[in-house]
C-alpha cells in the first residue's frame, strides 16, 4: 500500500507540474485574454484529477482495498452487519461507485480539451469542421451513456454496497463487467476518433521525415491512452479478491498517462520555441516548393511564365522572427498567420499568404511578363 501511496501522489505531482506547464505556455503564447475554453476546462481536469487521487488512496489507507466483491454466499451470509468488515465493505463500496465517477469525468473533460484544441487547429479547413462537430456529438453522447452505465448499471443505487445476499457482478462497482466494459469500448472508440481527426493532414504533410514524425508521434499519443485502458479492464477482471484495489490504482496510472498526452501538444511549441533559441533545435528548411514552369506564347518574343506554389498547412515556410502566436499556429500552421519555428523560408511568399484570410491549402499563380525587344540595325 505504502508503494501505491507513493507512486499515486507522485503522479498527481507530476501531473499538476504539466498542467502548470501547459498554463503557462498558453499565457507566454497567447496571454490570460485569449485563453480559450480547453484552458479552463484542464484547470477543472487538474481539481478532479485530486479528487480521483484522493479516492483511490482511500480505497486502501480507509477501506482497506474490501467492497461487496469477492465473496461467497456463507461468508455473506455469516458477516454481521453490526462487524467493522461489514462497514469497511459497504464504504469501500460506495467509494468504487465515486472512483468511477471520477474517473469517467476526467477523462472525458481531457477528450473534450482535445476536440477544443483541434477546433483551434483545423479552423481554416472548411471540411474539417463537420468532424470537429461530430467529435463534440460523440464525447457528449459516450460521457452520458457511461456516467448512466455506472449510476444506473445496478438498479436501485444501493444495491451497489449490498452484502447480503449477493448483488450480482453488476452491482459490484470494484469489478462490475458492466462497467469495464461499457467504459473500456467508448473510451477507446472516441480516443480513436479524436486521432483520426488530424491524421490525414499529418500525412499528406511536406516536411522533412523527421519533423513529421515529431508530429505524428505527438498526435498519436491517444494510442498508448487507449493501451493503458485497455490493460486496466484485463487487471481488474484478473484481479480477484484485489479488484477494488486494482481498480482504484489503475485508474490514477491510466489517467495522468491521459493528462500527460493531452498537454504535451500545447507545451511543445514553448519548447520548441526555447531550443530555439538555445540552437539546440535543427530543422531542415522547408522552402517553397515549385512546379517546373511552363511558357504561353502566341508566336512572338512575348510570353510569361506561370509557377504554381502547393502548400499543405503542415509544410510552410519557417522563419526566425518570435511574434506572439498561439500554440495551434506553431504545431499546424495555417496561411492565416506567418508561423514561428527556426530556419529562414520565402518570406516573399509568405507575405503574399498572409494577404488572405482563408485557411488550409494555398495554390499561388506567379506571373512573370517578359517585354519584347526588337534590335534595329544601322
Amino acid at each position: 500500500m505504502s508503494e501505491f501511496v507513493t507512486e499515486a501522489f507522485s503522479l498527481l505531482a507530476v501531473a499538476i507540474v504539466i498542467i502548470g506547464l501547459r498554463t503557462t505556455a498558453r499565457w507566454i503564447m497567447v496571454g490570460p485574454r485569449n485563453f480559450q475554453a480547453d484552458d479552463y476546462i484542464m484547470l477543472v481536469a487538474c481539481v478532479v484529477y485530486g479528487l480521483e487521487t484522493a479516492a483511490a488512496y482511500s480505497v486502501g489507507a480507509w477501506f482497506l482495498g474490501l467492497a461487496n466483491n469477492a465473496m461467497t454466499d456463507e461468508q455473506r451470509a455469516a458477516l454481521s452487519p453490526d462487524s467493522k468488515e461489514y462497514s469497511l465493505r459497504v464504504g469501500g463500496s460506495k467509494l468504487q461507485v465515486a472512483g468511477w465517477s471520477l474517473y469517467t469525468l476526467l477523462l472525458w473533460l481531457l477528450k473534450t480539451c482535445m476536440a477544443v484544441f483541434y477546433s483551434r487547429l483545423t479552423a481554416g479547413l472548411i471540411n474539417m469542421r463537420i468532424r470537429i462537430h461530430i467529435a463534440y456529438v460523440l464525447i457528449a453522447v459516450t460521457y452520458i451513456t457511461t456516467i448512466c452505465s455506472i449510476l444506473f448499471g445496478c438498479h436501485p443505487l444501493e444495491k451497489n454496497w449490498q452484502i447480503y445476499p449477493d448483488p450480482g457482478n453488476h452491482c459490484q462497482p470494484a469489478v462490475s463487467k458492466i462497467d469495464i466494459y461499457v467504459t473500456v469500448v467508448l473510451n477507446v472508440a472516441t480516443d480513436v476518433y479524436l486521432i483520426s481527426i488530424p491524421a490525414p493532414m499529418l500525412f499528406k504533410a511536406r516536411l522533412p521525415w523527421r519533423e513529421k514524425l515529431e508530429l505524428v508521434i505527438l498526435f498519436s499519443g491517444g494510442l498508448f491512452v487507449m493501451m493503458c485502458g485497455i490493460l486496466r479492464c484485463v487487471l481488474i477482471l484478473t484481479a480477484g479478491a484485489n479488484g477494488a484495489e486494482q481498480a482504484g490504482s489503475w485508474a490514477c496510472r491510466e489517467t495522468f498517462v491521459a493528462v500527460f498526452i493531452g498537454n504535451i501538444p500545447m507545451i511543445y511549441p514553448l519548447i520548441r520555441r526555447l531550443a530555439c533559441r538555445a540552437g539546440l533545435y535543427l530543422t531542415t528548411k522547408t522552402g517553397s516548393q515549385s512546379y517546373p514552369a511552363y511558357q504561353l506564347s502566341d508566336g512572338d518574343n512575348s510570353g510569361y511564365v506561370k509557377r504554381k506554389k502547393f502548400r499543405h498547412p503542415l509544410s510552410l515556410p519557417v522563419t526566425t522572427e518570435w511574434n506572439t502566436v498561439s500554440d495551434e499556429q506553431m504545431i499546424l500552421p495555417t496561411s492565416r498567420q506567418q508561423p514561428p519555428t527556426c530556419t529562414g523560408g520565402d518570406r516573399d511568399w509568405d507575405s503574399r499568404s498572409q494577404a488572405s484570410n482563408n485557411g488550409g491549402i494555398k495554390v499561388v499563380h506567379e506571373t512573370i511578363v517578359h517585354s519584347a525587344e526588337k534590335n534595329s540595325r544601322p
